[in-house]
């Protein structure tokens, strides 16, 4: 393989990826990184709060689901020539990275726009520590 193939682009083929689920919908997500938070953008038009869960999963999943009714044409005795404009329900499964703080995770909704905000740990705890030896277990 080339460095060129092998520097940017290996974790796409070689990594588990980060989104776990995408299910084809249309809410289309971006996901942006600061030094102090993760930043996720997900287009839902049309879904109130109400109609739109996001929850920590074990493992470090966030899992964010919208449930929508199709709308009702009105009246009666029209006839649908198209129908795009449906919402229809949506699941993403985003795996986060484990220096965050799960613990202050914040989403809102605005102009059909879910915002979620990850807090990083700055101060993220080491996992490797000093094993004391003896000469006998």
């Amino acid at each position: 393989m080339s460095d060129a193939f092998d520097r940017p682009f290996r974790r796409f083929f070689f990594n588990p990826p980060i989104v776990r689920e995408w299910t084809g919908s249309t809410a289309l997500m971006d996901w942006l990184e600061t030094p102090s938070s993760h930043i996720i953008k997900i287009n839902v038009p049309g879904f109130s709060k109400d109609e739109i869960k996001v929850q920590l999963e074990e493992g470090n999943v966030l899992s964010i689901r919208g449930e929508g009714a199709k709308e009702e044409i009105q009246p009666k005795d029209a006839i649908l020539h198209v129908s795009e404009r449906g919402k229809g329900d949506f699941s993403r499964e985003i795996l986060l990275p484990e220096n965050v703080k799960t613990e202050q995770i914040k989403a809102h909704v605005d102009n059909g726009v879910l915002t979620v905000v990850v807090p990083k740990d700055v101060n993220p705890k080491s996992k490797s520590r000093n094993i004391a030896i003896s000469s006998k277990l």
